[in-house]
């Protein structure tokens, strides 16, 4: 479309718009006439222009325009996917393996192979397959073995997404094709080392190790592309804002309330050191086996949490078929003998150790005073004001934060509940066929908690604490006032 003068260009500025009306609209000026008595132009001495002359002058070249830089093609998604991907999993796999091996050699079963194939039950039990043993199936996952392997394809996700230029795209069909395409190479390396350690002693399914991995695969390394192509904005602009907050403050609490229990059980096992030490003195396997009853209980920390968490809030976790342990009850019989179960209570909780059962309620009203700082200030202001944060808004509306608490309350429960359920498993065919909490009463109550906790966090954070301004900002009717 051809520019007129009143608008350049088609532009919409309005100071390039009235720079050009200035140039149109002029003060006109009365044009000279020629006087007659002066001679005819066509009359006028000509002035010949030569050729020869012009052409031996010297002459300066100008200089080529520059072509704009041709923009950087990315690799090959399945290269990046494959290096990526396959380096998550040896980051994995080889410490897991050397452990193993080198416990092995201190007892004196050395030998790389079988240091290699225990290494690898140990890693696919860390994705959650089940193993099958001599004493039956050993399906109790290490979670936090499960966790770095998260982290890893979580990292593997990011790289990925930078590798084929789509770092800060903001396109969400990037993401999913970089999680779908790990998800299905983790699933292919999984299922070859099932089928490599299948064998007598360490029964593997081969089509469970597959859809594990290919699981695990998706999860971790979506949340890497979304984080990496900054889709995670798009996603949220797309979400409405009581949905948005509500999903935040859900996450905030659960992850408060495991907080909880992991404070709560790393207090009992350190005053249970001294039962610890007797436990592992027990063992008289020498320092190779000591050092890997630790490691075995490092490994199952995290699952520990999860089944403190399980008893604050109530319903508690078996440790055994027929077997409790809550606040109100404790029904256990014969336990392996390991440093992590030293902190178990030796009975039901007296009227002091019910206290504890307030420790989720004051997570969740954590999450819900968060979540009413969070909406006066911002995101990056949650706990008070600062330069750039919305101090000089207008405060939450109440439909918002008891729409988010309500929200929040579901999101809190189903990740507690998932968790539960991955921290339980059989250890064998017998009694202790059954660890664990039960997934849906842990959920359950936990969503139930959570809801009412984050209302009243917020509603408390809303009617007593009142907004404050950034320090050294003052308001316009301050500055009026020492004006006049």
């Amino acid at each position: 479309m051809p520019s007129t003068t009143d608008r350049p260009g088609g532009s919409e500025d309005p100071f390039a718009v009235a720079e050009a009306l200035q140039s149109v609209v002029r003060d006109t000026e009365a044009l000279p006439v020629r006087d007659e008595s002066a001679p005819d132009p066509a009359t006028r001495d000509t002035v010949v222009v030569d050729d020869e002359v012009l052409g031996r002058r010297e002459t300066v070249r100008v200089p080529s325009q520059r072509r704009p830089p041709e923009r950087l093609r990315g690799a090959p998604l399945p290269v990046a996917v494959a290096f990526a991907t396959i380096w998550a999993a040896l980051l994995i796999y080889l410490p897991v393996t050397a452990a193993m091996g080198l416990a092995r050699t201190l007892e004196g079963q050395g030998g790389l192979a079988g240091a290699a194939h225990a290494g690898a039950a140990a890693w696919l039990l860390g994705h959650g397959v089940p193993i099958g043993t001599s004493i039956g199936p050993l399906g109790l996952a290490p979670l936090l073995l499960t966790a770095l392997v998260l982290w890893r394809l979580n990292r593997a996700g990011l790289h990925v997404t930078r590798a084929i230029g789509a770092r800060r795209s903001g396109s969400i069909g990037s993401a999913l094709l970089v999680a779908v395409c790990i998800g299905a190479t983790y699933a292919a390396i999984g299922a070859l080392t099932a089928h490599l350690t299948d064998g007598r002693g360490t029964q593997v399914s081969t089509a469970r190790a597959a859809s594990d991995f290919l699981l695990l695969g998706l999860i971790g390394s979506l949340i890497g592309a979304l984080r990496g192509s900054g889709a995670v904005t798009t996603l949220a602009r797309r979400v409405p804002p009581a949905l948005r907050h509500g999903l935040r403050t859900g996450l905030v609490a659960a992850f408060l309330m495991l907080g909880a229990g992991a404070a709560v059980g790393g207090l009992s096992v350190a005053l249970s050191g001294g039962d610890a030490t007797k436990i592992i003195a027990a063992y008289h396997t020498g320092t190779a086996g000591q050092a890997g009853i630790t490691l075995v209980s490092v490994a199952y920390a995290v699952n520990a949490a999860i089944w403190t968490t399980a008893y604050l809030l109530g319903p508690g976790f078996a440790l055994g078929v027929g077997s409790i342990v809550s606040v109100t009850e404790l029904a256990v019989g014969d336990l392996p003998t390991l440093p992590l179960l030293a902190g178990l209570p030796n009975g039901p909780a007296g009227a002091g150790g019910t206290l504890l059962l307030a420790l989720p309620v004051v997570a969740g009203a954590v999450a819900g005073w968060g979540l009413t700082q969070r909406l006066r200030y911002g995101r990056a202001h949650a706990w008070g004001p600062g330069r750039g944060s919305g101090a000089e808004g207008p405060e939450p509306s109440w439909s918002l934060l008891i729409g988010a608490g309500l929200l929040a309350g579901p999101v809190t429960g189903l990740v507690v509940g998932v968790l539960a359920w991955c921290s339980g498993g059989p250890v064998g065919s017998g009694r202790l066929a059954q660890i664990g909490p039960a997934a849906g009463q842990v959920g359950v109550v936990a969503m139930v908690v959570a809801a009412i906790s984050v209302i009243v966090g917020a509603t408390a954070a809303r009617v007593f604490s009142t907004s404050r301004r950034p320090a050294g900002s003052k308001s316009r009717a301050s500055v009026n006032k020492s004006r006049r």
